[in-house]
């Protein structure tokens, strides 16, 4: 099984995923992403994403190498390889994937029922704007965008498999945990 996370930024779906490696480090791993976004704080090339310039990420394009891909903000484009996928089955593993709406949107019509799509939903768009600016690595400009877009986000949750909505976190891993076993059974 493929489980693909999405959510506006700042609702969990990073913590989410990070519980599933954590919980059961040799049934899952998580298919990093590319971006032509710099890195931020502490983040590593191959660790949380392929940070790639902007000449590669076109050149990947056309040799077919994306199972999906999706301009997120003006300028910064994010991509599903289609080798991460391979090289995760291969391991034995099951594919988790942490990537934007529209990404998810498209994987999830690509892999069909291979996947399982989860939105993770901040319980108001106010908890979502506390916990943006209490990361402390994003402008206010961008913290105004990410909020524009979490609302037309949250809007596509209906085309999702299963949601979460995170406001109480032990609470959200349970209906999390709950969606796994339901999906290894």
């Amino acid at each position: 099984m493929i489980y693909i996370f999405c959510a506006p930024s700042g609702s969990g779906k990073s913590t989410m995923v990070n519980h599933l490696l954590t919980c059961h480090p040799n049934l899952f791993e998580l298919s990093i992403s590319c971006t032509t976004r710099p890195p931020r704080g502490q983040e590593v090339h191959g660790r949380e994403y392929y940070f790639i310039s902007m000449d590669e990420f076109r050149q990947r394009v056309e040799n077919n190498e994306f199972v999906e891909y999706e301009q997120v903000y003006e300028g910064l484009y994010y991509g599903t390889l289609k080798s991460e996928i391979e090289r995760i089955e291969r391991a034995g593993r099951q594919v988790l994937f942490d990537i934007d709406v529209k990404g998810g949107i498209n994987l999830k019509r690509i892999l069909g029922d291979r996947a399982t799509s989860i939105f993770i939903c901040p319980p108001s768009i106010d908890e979502l704007r506390r916990r943006l600016v209490g990361r402390g690595d994003t402008s206010p400009e961008m913290i105004e965008k990410r909020l524009a877009k979490a609302s037309i986000e949250m809007e596509d949750m209906k085309y999702f498999d299963r949601v979460v909505i995170n406001d109480n976190l032990e609470h959200a891993f349970q209906q999390l945990d709950a969606i796994i076993e339901e999906g290894e059974n």
